[in-house]
């Protein structure tokens, strides 16, 4: 743990601030939910919560199924960060915060397909993936939230994304943010 030498006190209802810059490092918003945890020694943690992490381990089989069926590249989001990979670098990009233009795209409910020339080509993380061509990028919505996105990359320079790979990213979103909701 890394102490930041800034020091708050609890007001009368119980309250803390968090300071703007820890809010603005790890991206916390009005309304961001926080899980709360004690250890031994009296410390509290906060963390913040995502229900998508819930459902890492289940996205991971989909996102397996998808890349397997496919051959292309599937990264499925949360709010934050990359919680599953398959067919591609996994070590590069599991757990990786999600580029601004991506949580953007999730927070607008957008719904993209692009190749890597187009304007409106969203990348997945602030630092740049080597050889994505095409890409098809659908928001999870779940009890009417946007909670994260399923992600179709591709390398390969002849292949053009279109209707089928755009419904397969929409049928994943769709399936797993229903997951969610039971």
């Amino acid at each position: 743990m890394k102490a930041t030498g800034i020091v708050r006190r609890i007001d009368d209802l119980g309250r803390v601030v968090i300071p703007k810059e820890i809010r603005r490092t790890l991206r916390l918003r009005e309304g961001t939910p926080l899980e709360i945890f004690t250890d031994r020694e009296g410390e509290i943690i906060l963390k913040k919560y995502s229900p998508m992490v819930e459902l890492a381990a289940f996205a991971t089989q989909y996102a397996e199924a998808m890349a397997q069926s496919t051959g292309l590249m599937v990264c499925i989001t949360d709010r934050d960060q990359i919680i599953a990979v398959s067919g591609g670098p996994k070590k590069d990009l599991l757990q990786k915060n999600i580029s601004k233009q991506l949580e953007h795209a999730i927070n607008e409910r957008e719904t993209i397909v692009a190749s890597k020339d187009d304007k409106q080509f969203v990348p997945i993380m602030a630092e740049e993936m080597e050889g994505i061509t095409y890409e098809a990028v659908t928001p999870i919505i779940c009890e009417g939230d946007a909670i994260g996105a399923v992600t179709l990359l591709s390398r390969d320079i002849k292949g053009k994304f279109g209707d089928m790979e755009m419904k397969l990213v929409t049928t994943a979103a769709g399936f797993l943010g229903r997951q969610m909701e039971g």
